[in-house]
């Protein structure tokens, strides 16, 4: 990510809030419609701009009229009627051509001509899926300016939403659906550890929970040199790392596989794990983007030797670390974009001194959107709250993950299922 010297260290964190917001938008998301309008709504906050508008387009190239988004709300209450008028006139909506968006462009100038707008091909698969227009006054163009990393990361932000929700509404047609989630989750299960590694000063315990539908949770426990004994192992540096491929079906199960391979390789490096995602970002961006889905992924090494744990993220839900010594949490985060979705994606690389009793709870997103009866997220701040007391009580590393999953139980009711794919790893110190 380009940095803006320009910027606070408060406005710097308010767009990473707001990057990672997106990017857990994108994987929940189930209305195409109420998506184009979060990110067009965050567009205004994102970028300097007095507002956007976007045109989508359907499978079939024709104008997705009833998806046309106006980050105004006041704007788009009183254009929108003339907008889809003037597609109807003009026979747009069901004979558009490429080359006629220079006649909607004029019509866009008549009509906002107090203002200045600049247009952004939302473009999957070599496809034009829509268009994505930056206003701003006439009056301010001498000082007006785009943060192009910015505009780049909501258009292909854009393009990875509406390309996998035609995906899935393809899926939804097919028979065999059933057939492949099914196939999919058993690949998924050979995939993750059998068991937990021996670390030394470590206790360790993992357990993934599939859903009904096959998501893409990974978690992974790799030795940095592999090839010295066994003692050696032990007392050597480990990565870990967990994470959670966008989308269902054997399509995920695959990007998995793949990228436990890349990873893998990536890790007898030595590198550090800024180092490692960007590495990973530029081996997997191709195929990733060749297949419309993306990855979170907390990355994180560890040395027995210093009890010090570096860490990467790449927009994953940061793990949380409870502190022995104070009996407080801290999240262990670092500033990244997903990987696969923007090729010159940076990361920073985090460091923090572990002390024994200290414990980190890793997991994926299927943990806090776990819902009950009435549909209320279990979230974020119940899981601090389950973790910080089962710290308290000196839990075995495997007792805090069954207790975690028995809680999730009870509040979702006990249903058979959670609603997505939930790991979770315990990784403590003795």
């Amino acid at each position: 990510m380009t940095k803006n010297k320009s910027l606070t260290n408060k406005d710097q964190n308010k767009n990473f809030e707001l990057i990672l917001s997106l990017s857990h938008y994108l994987k929940l998301f189930s209305s195409l419609k109420r998506f184009l309008e979060y990110v067009s709504l965050i567009a205004k906050y994102f970028i300097n701009q007095e507002f956007t508008l976007l045109i989508p387009l359907d499978d079939k190239g024709r104008i997705w009229s009833e998806n046309i988004c106006f980050s105004d709300k006041k704007i788009r209450n009183q254009n929108i009627l003339d907008m889809h008028k003037f597609f109807e006139k003009d026979g747009f909506i069901d004979n558009f051509k490429l080359k006629n968006i220079s006649i909607f462009e004029k019509f866009l100038g008549e009509k906002f001509d107090l203002y200045i707008f600049r247009t952004y091909k939302i473009i999957s698969r070599g496809k034009c899926r829509g268009f994505f227009y930056v206003f701003y006054k006439k009056s301010d163009q001498k000082k007006f300016e785009l943060d192009n990393n910015k505009i780049n990361f909501l258009v292909n932000l854009l393009a990875v939403g509406i390309e996998n929700y035609s995906l899935l509404n393809i899926n939804k047609k097919h028979e065999y659906v059933d057939r492949e989630i099914s196939s999919g989750a058993e690949i998924q299960s050979r995939l993750l550890p059998d068991f937990c590694p021996k670390i030394f000063g470590i206790e360790l315990a993992a357990h993934c929970r599939p859903a009904l539908q096959l998501g893409g949770d990974y978690f992974d426990f790799m030795s940095i040199k592999p090839n010295v004994g066994e003692q050696r192992r032990q007392r050597g540096r480990w990565a870990l790392v967990i994470g959670d491929v966008m989308g269902k079906g054997i399509p995920a199960g695959l990007l998995m596989t793949m990228l436990r391979g890349m990873l893998r390789a990536e890790v007898l490096t030595g590198l550090p794990p800024d180092r490692i995602l960007h590495d990973l970002n530029q081996l997997a961006i191709y195929d990733l983007d060749q297949s419309h889905r993306f990855v979170t992924l907390f990355y994180s090494d560890y040395d027995p030797r210093t009890k010090k744990l570096r860490f990467a993220n790449a927009a994953h839900n940061p793990p949380l670390l409870w502190r022995g010594s104070t009996k407080k949490i801290i999240k262990l985060d670092a500033e990244g974009y997903i990987i696969g979705l923007q090729k010159d994606a940076e990361y920073q690389c985090g460091e923090i001194q572990l002390e024994s009793s200290d414990t980190i709870l890793y997991y994926t997103d299927g943990i806090t959107e776990t819902s009950n009866s009435s549909g209320e997220r279990f979230g974020e701040e119940n899981l601090i709250n389950i973790f910080t007391s089962l710290c308290k009580k000196a839990l075995s590393s495997q007792n805090i993950l069954n207790e975690i999953f028995n809680t999730l139980d009870k509040y979702s009711g006990n249903k058979k299922t959670l609603d997505d794919d939930a790991s979770v790893v315990i990784f403590k110190l003795e």
